[in-house]
């Protein structure tokens, strides 16, 4: 079984996210678990999600823990909360910046994709240039970077699941895909 964690702020699209991927992955044969966690329900509060993936089916119906794989929609989390906290050796930290993977020190021991979501959900009119919409860039993102569902399926999960603008998310999605950089 693989474990995904995301973490994200209210408003981001964590938990469609979550579902964007598990309805990929349920399209490639693997039986799929996909669930927010909410705090305090606003925008911009700190929001996590999980998704879980297998070949068989799934009967733990839990938190996550210990992830096999990270994804974090917003940036200023890496350092408000612990985004690592129980995240297995070798597992994949996808995270939305601008920045390159080496400029951030305190993830060196981890696989690290960076890609600039903000600026691909802003040119595909996702969102406001102040509040883009990047789950659908990040799950691109994810896709490329881990391998583990393809990104044709993740666009057409996007073209089902995407409550507005499903064409453009589908582009944003595929321009994540290739613009990720990784350490």
């Amino acid at each position: 079984m693989i474990e995904i964690r995301l973490h994200g702020r209210g408003g981001q699209g964590s938990v469609i996210a979550s579902k964007i991927m598990a309805v990929a992955m349920f399209s490639e044969g693997k039986w799929v678990q996909s669930f927010p966690k909410f705090g305090v329900e606003r925008r911009g509060a700190p929001v996590e999600a999980f998704l879980r993936m297998a070949d068989d089916k799934i009967l733990i119906r839990s938190e996550i823990d210990s992830p096999d794989h990270v994804i974090i929609l917003d940036s200023t989390l890496v350092e408000a909360t612990d985004v690592t906290s129980g995240l297995k050796k070798g597992g994949w930290i996808v995270i939305n910046t601008a920045k390159k993977p080496e400029e951030f020190p305190s993830l060196k021991d981890f696989k690290l994709a960076c890609v600039n979501a903000n600026q691909i959900a802003v040119n595909h009119r996702l969102g406001s240039k102040s509040a883009p919409i990047v789950n659908t860039a990040i799950c691109g993102a994810f896709a490329q970077a881990t391998g583990l569902v393809g990104i044709n399926s993740i666009c057409e999960a996007i073209l089902v699941e995407a409550p507005v603008k499903p064409n453009e998310n589908a582009q944003a999605a595929k321009d994540a895909s290739e613009a990720i950089i990784t350490n």
